[in-house]
């Protein structure tokens, strides 16, 4: 029963301290504030993003919630909010044998570093997962960013392994999916795809660690009485031959 109680306690000190820091950011924003007595109200929904209403104009404001650092780091710099999920990025980077620049890269590219990010299209949080690829991932909480981080490194270790570790094309497919990278065999020729892999290579200097075969070609070469047996990498341009491997 002790526990239950103190339990209770924290999660609304918890809930308490975020409604202060929304108050505050609100405030900050110009959001419009309500009559007295007559209180902001407040729901999160299953993604942690808290949606503030006020209940006398109607206005809605939407703020992505999360545990971790997201909630201490939302007023800091650019340059501040970048280094401040170093740790996350260096770990994540070992559990799923990624480069952390590389990582780094997508994360600067696709949000500036920004938790809250949502594109147009839907895409949520530092490394601007879709809903359907975080919900393949295990990511619950996209806005998270421990979640977020975790789950995009998994993506990008995906489609390295799918593309036999170039870089350059796991980043294509990164942005417009596996599918266009294999209907067109390589980087798609799409502007913003094209633009996409050269943004991200410029930071993180992108590298092709497939594994290419080597082709030996085996024949024979007569030369007056004399009978040679060569071995190169290029077909004889007439002849039998013999591929070594």
């Amino acid at each position: 029963m002790v526990s239950t109680v103190w339990t209770s306690k924290a999660k609304a000190l918890r809930y308490n301290n975020i409604c202060a820091f929304l108050a505050l950011l609100l405030a900050v924003l110009g959001f419009a504030r309500p009559v007295h007595g007559q209180g902001l109200k407040t729901r999160i929904d299953e993604f942690g993003t808290i949606h503030v209403t006020n209940p006398v104009t109607g206005s809605t404001a939407r703020v992505p919630s999360s545990s971790g650092p997201s909630l201490q780091n939302v007023g800091l710099p650019a340059s501040a909010r970048e280094s401040a999920y170093d740790d996350l990025i260096v770990e994540h980077a070992r559990l799923n044998s990624v480069r952390p620049d590389l990582i780094r890269a997508v994360v600067k590219v696709e949000s500036g570093f920004n938790p809250y990010a949502q594109s147009p299209k839907g895409a949520m949080g530092l490394m601007q997962l879709m809903p359907a690829t975080a919900r393949e991932l295990g990511v619950t909480k996209p806005y998270d960013p421990e979640q977020n981080i975790r789950g995009g490194s998994m993506y990008l270790r995906q489609l390295l392994d799918r593309y036999d570790n170039n870089e350059a094309l796991a980043l294509a497919a990164y942005n417009a999916g596996p599918g266009a990278v294999d209907k067109y065999d390589g980087v798609p020729p799409y502007r913003e795809t094209k633009d996409y892999v050269r943004k991200v290579g410029s930071k993180a200097s992108l590298q092709d660690r497939s594994q290419k075969r080597t082709i030996v070609y085996r024949w024979i070469e007569i030369i007056g009485d004399s009978v040679k047996v060569r071995l190169t990498q290029d077909p004889p341009r007439s002849g039998p031959y013999e591929i070594m491997n």
